[in-house]
């Protein structure tokens, strides 16, 4: 980051950050670099990623692309982080830091309640890798602290955590994962960039799902991690390059144009979210609703303190038979989409059931499963609160929940 940008504004930022020239006749919008391949010199980069250096030109878009290193540049803008790597998808992201920083002995401790992909991937394919997954209600930072070992070298955390939206206290949690040792990473993609700032709280990575607001289209996969330079300096020649994960020139470019409404519409994004969070609440039907932004949370506090923004995603449960209800909600709705995913301009929303998670994702037992049965009743209706009229969007929930 120039001098220049320093004093700017993230929503600045989202629109100038890594812009190099503005000469006459240059485009005001620049296109995706499309190409595959980038003209060298035997001079310039050596042929193996092994021998990949810092100021290395443009050589293969596997490596680097320039519309794919604008929208690092600008990713890292916003993060207060030193460098970005972007990958095809969110997945792919966490995935390629894993990799990148646990190995057959070590162990791992995650969220046990996060993005269900996820939890999948640490407790199949982790495991059968040889490393050692725990995971722990994040929500208390003692139980991480109980959780650690001397092999532990990666604590992930997701706040909010998808799809209830339970907070961790990322400053506290960071200061326990560093003093036994390990690193921490925070998923931050409900959040935003706008919302939370891991780095500066003391986290060590954050990942985005680019797919979700930052994208905010819906039309583009998408995923990020952004930290300290050598760290993604490494982690691009090996589990960028090696493994293949790489973000389209075009998909970039997508991003980037959602990128740069990412202000203004995460701003109405919350407006709405905020007045259809308050309907629910008083909605007969509702057991409860979830959104860190309102004091109805019971982690509202902590949201204060180390969230700047609580952007358009709220978790809600009903007294009775949520299945059926989300049945003729998704037959009913006509502003709303049942549908998955989150962070799009357009109303989504689906319902997630209590037993079949626990089951599939989470494989939480005891008192970890009673915990969130209670967080959640028998479902939770995950809804992903879009840029309609707030007034619309409450007209047809309210028609649809009958």
């Amino acid at each position: 980051m120039t001098e220049k940008m320093r004093g700017w504004g993230p929503a600045t930022c989202a629109l100038y950050t890594g812009e190099t020239t503005r000469g006459v006749g240059e485009p005001v919008t620049p296109g995706p670099a499309m190409s595959a391949s980038f003209l060298t010199h035997p001079d310039a980069v050596g042929f193996s990623a092994n021998d990949l250096g810092a100021a290395a030109p443009h050589f293969y878009t596997r490596w680097s692309n320039p519309t794919v290193e604008l929208l690092e540049t600008r990713l890292a803008a916003l993060e207060g982080g030193e460098a970005a790597v972007a990958f095809a998808s969110g997945m792919a992201a966490v995935n390629a830091l894993f990799s990148d920083r646990l190995a057959s002995g070590d162990h791992l401790v995650l969220s046990d309640v996060c993005y269900a992909g996820v939890a999948e991937l640490a407790q199949d394919t982790l495991v059968r890798s040889g490393i050692a997954v725990t995971t722990v209600d994040t929500s208390n930072p003692e139980a991480v602290a109980v959780a650690l070992r001397p092999n532990t070298r990666l604590v992930h955390i997701e706040t909010p955590a998808n799809p209830i939206l339970r907070l961790a206290d990322v400053a506290e949690i960071a200061r326990i994962v560093h003093a036994g040792g390990a690193e921490l990473s925070v998923d931050a993609t409900i959040a935003t960039p706008l919302g939370l700032q891991p780095l500066a709280l003391g986290a060590d990575y954050v990942v985005h799902s680019l797919t979700k607001y930052i994208c905010g289209h819906g039309d583009a996969l998408g995923g990020a991690v952004i930290g300290g330079a050598e760290r993604m300096a490494a982690l691009r020649r090996g589990s960028l390059i090696h493994l293949g994960a790489c973000l389209a020139p075009f998909q970039a470019w997508l991003i980037l144009r959602g990128l740069e409404t990412l202000v203004p519409r995460l701003r109405l994004h919350e407006a709405n979210a905020r007045a259809v969070e308050a309907f629910l609440a008083d909605h007969p039907k509702v057991r409860a609703v979830h959104w860190p932004g309102s004091p109805r949370h019971p982690q509202h506090a902590l949201a204060q303190r180390q969230m700047r923004a609580y952007s358009g995603l709220l978790a809600f449960s009903v007294h009775a038979d949520g299945a059926a209800l989300a049945r003729r909600m998704a037959e009913r709705m006509r502003v709303i989409s049942y549908a998955v995913s989150l962070g799009k301009t357009k109303s989504l929303l689906v319902y997630i059931p209590t037993e079949d998670i626990l089951r599939s994702s989470f494989r939480l037992t005891g008192a970890a499963a009673q915990s969130y049965r209670d967080w959640t009743g028998e479902g939770t209706f995950r809804f992903s609160v879009g840029l309609e009229d707030a007034a619309d969007i409450i007209a047809d929930l309210e028609e649809a929940l009958g």
